[in-house]
């Protein structure tokens, strides 16, 4: 398992990107809005893993309850496996929460799903299938 990126909170994508461009580079490409999460995100930084900055869809959306609780900042790593639906049963049969009990669409194309923070010492955790 491999390190696919780290994903970043923020209010305002634009603001965020205008901040992180200058060290990591610019955008992957335009801004995508995931609707299965309720985020708009851009990646920056192409070497290696890159980061994902998340900006909430409404103020109802999950990302911006986690905002509004914690503030920005970091909100997960994610990592690369051959097969999220393998992952998130890994997680489970050790006796870990999941938030996704089955792989969803995400961002750039691929099946993505999520371990509780509990899971993990309190670091959420993402899977994303290939890349």
């Amino acid at each position: 398992m491999e390190l696919d990126h780290l994903g970043i909170a923020v209010r305002s994508l634009a603001e965020a990107t205008d901040r992180w461009a200058p060290v990591l580079g610019p955008p992957e490409g335009p801004p995508e809005e995931v609707p299965s999460q309720g985020v708009r995100v851009a990646f920056l930084g192409g070497r290696g893993a890159p980061v994902e900055l998340l900006e909430p869809t409404s103020p109802t959306a999950p990302l911006a309850r986690s905002i509004e609780a914690r503030g920005e900042g970091l909100h997960h790593l994610a990592f690369r496996v051959p097969s999220v639906a393998q992952a998130l049963g890994a997680v489970e049969e050790r006796g870990g929460r999941l938030v996704d009990r089955a792989p969803r669409p995400g961002a750039r194309g691929r099946l993505v799903g999520f371990a509780h923070p509990s899971a993990f010492g309190g670091v959420l955790v993402e899977f994303v299938e290939g890349g």
